[in-house]
């Protein structure tokens, strides 16, 4: 067992932000690293202290081996905490950390390279009788064979990169007709996507919801899971909103996936925190999806139900030592809803939003969480993902803490960019979310927004506009100034609600 002393953050954003807590509150000193247009960011401004590796470019910065390496060695970090997305679950990155006597926080390479493999996942999940969605185990060899599989199975069906996710080289494809050309299409996408253009098929699940399950692995052989996770709302295959727990599953229907999860980890000898993701269809049936070796974008809903903190945890873990709990002392309480605050236009396709980031004044007050990774005054680009911030929100149950979110989706100030925040205040006030019969494509089914430049206006300034002519309208009959002013106003506001409405 090692004591860890130093961690370098091989991330950035609200990631790294999250990261460097934690260590502060075990006493742990901390190195953040940055590329040219992070020089002044806020992870780097929290961290112990920081080193610069290269430019904009991920290529350059983030996903140099070498530079992040470099870094620990230079500065003495004892450890390197991937955070998510980057170098997270790439096993030759693990490996270079072990082989320079650096602990790696997370999973071993062998296990990362496992179940990083879709197909090699698939045949794990055969042995460890975990279902998964009936078609080809392996990669396809063979276009006829995996076309008589597929009209086996029936259409639709999809087309998946065996190397992929965030819904690179996939397809769905409805019609035989369009089979091969789809194939063709997802091995292109794939192989400049990952540098690996093999695909496998599977049959498309109708309805589907998408539910993952939290698993946390010791050296010692413990394995548990701290409950679900619904992410069903989604857009381009990526996740917005998240909910812990799933208004969906049954206690039956949650020890049985809670029981297939940590089946998933200990086949692969899991050590670390890590999540299984499960597709269950409208019948109440479940099939393995994959598994994230690493941290979830979204592991504050489960921190928040079970009052754990998951990077603690995995320091823990990687330092060696025994779970300090067993899965009967795991405990949910109340429910969680994280939004996932993008600077993109939900008018116009979800598209990103850059510019200055002019306001950025987070809600507060009970049962708020906000992790951010910008300050007011930054600059938002093109260069990195574009989310802003994480909002959560924990009350005693699903019906309070929506109450509680559109709240703190009204107090929350942003300005300068676009963002999803139309969008979480839509979902949550609709009738399919709030009654919880909704599944991932909830998106296309429900979410029509009108793209006018009006609509795309920033509400404030909307209301401003209508309101001064309405007031020079109402001055040639009025000359009270200020009850003028006040009805012209009111009346903006009234205005601005029929409009969007």
């Amino acid at each position: 067992m090692s004591q860890i002393k130093k961690v370098l953050i091989a991330n950035r954003g609200e990631i790294a932000l999250r990261v460097i807590r934690s260590c502060k509150e075990k006493n742990i000193k901390t190195v953040a690293v940055y590329s040219r247009p992070d020089a002044t960011a806020p992870h780097v401004m929290a961290a112990d202290e920081s080193v610069f590796i290269g430019e904009a470019a991920s290529s350059e910065s983030y996903l140099s081996m070498e530079k992040i390496i470099s870094a620990a060695k230079d500065t003495g970090a004892d450890a390197i905490h991937p955070g998510y997305g980057f170098l997270s679950e790439n096993a030759s990155f693990a490996k270079k950390c072990m082989d320079s006597g650096i602990i790696f926080i997370g999973p071993r390479p062998d296990a990362i390279d496992l179940m990083g493999d879709k197909t090699k996942a698939r045949e794990l999940m055969a042995k460890a009788n975990v279902p998964y969605p009936p078609g080809t185990e392996s990669a396809m060899k063979d276009i006829d064979k995996a076309r008589v599989i597929a009209d086996e199975i029936g259409y639709p069906v999809l087309v998946k990169a065996a190397a992929g996710g965030g819904g690179k080289g996939m397809r769905i494809v409805h019609d035989p007709a369009d089979f091969d050309k789809s194939v063709k299409a997802a091995k292109s996408e794939a192989k400049n996507a990952f540098g690996d253009d093999r695909v496998y098929i599977e049959k498309y699940l109708e309805q589907p919801r998408h539910i993952e399950f939290q698993i946390l692995a010791d050296e010692k052989g413990n394995t548990v899971h701290l409950y679900e996770r619904e992410c069903s709302i989604q857009r381009r295959h990526q996740k917005v909103i998240e909910e812990a727990p799933s208004s969906v599953l049954t206690p039956q229907l949650r020890a049985e996936m809670g029981e297939a999860a940590v089946n998933a980890a200990k086949a692969c000898n899991y050590v670390g925190a890590g999540t299984v993701e499960f597709l269950v269809d409208k019948h109440l049936n479940f099939y393995f999806l994959e598994m994230n070796t690493r941290l979830q974008v979204e592991h504050p809903v489960t921190e928040l139900i079970t009052g754990l903190d998951l990077v603690s945890l995995q320091i823990d873990v990687a330092e060696g030592k025994e779970l300090p709990f067993t899965q009967e002392d795991v405990q949910a309480n109340g429910h969680a809803i994280e939004c996932r605050i993008y600077a993109e236009d939900p008018a116009d396709n979800f598209l990103p939003s850059t510019g200055l980031l002019q306001k950025h004044r987070i809600p507060a007050g009970p049962g708020v969480r906000v992790d951010a990774g910008v300050e007011e005054g930054q600059e938002v680009t093109i260069n990195y993902d574009p989310m802003i911030s994480k909002l959560c929100t924990h009350s005693t149950d699903r019906k309070s803490a929506i109450a509680r979110m559109l709240r703190a989706l009204e107090e929350y100030e942003i300005a300068g960019v676009r963002t999803t925040i139309p969008f979480c205040e839509f979902t949550l006030r609709n009738e399919s979310f709030v009654n919880g019969q909704y599944d991932t494509h909830f998106v296309q089914d429900h979410y029509t927004p009108v793209v006018e430049d009006l609509k795309k206006t920033d509400q404030s300034e909307v209301i401003s506009i209508v309101a001064a002519l309405l007031k020079k309208r109402s001055n040639k009959y009025d000359s009270n100034h200020n009850q003028t002013s006040v009805v012209a106003n009111t009346t903006a506001d009234q205005w601005w609600k029929n409009r969007t409405s």
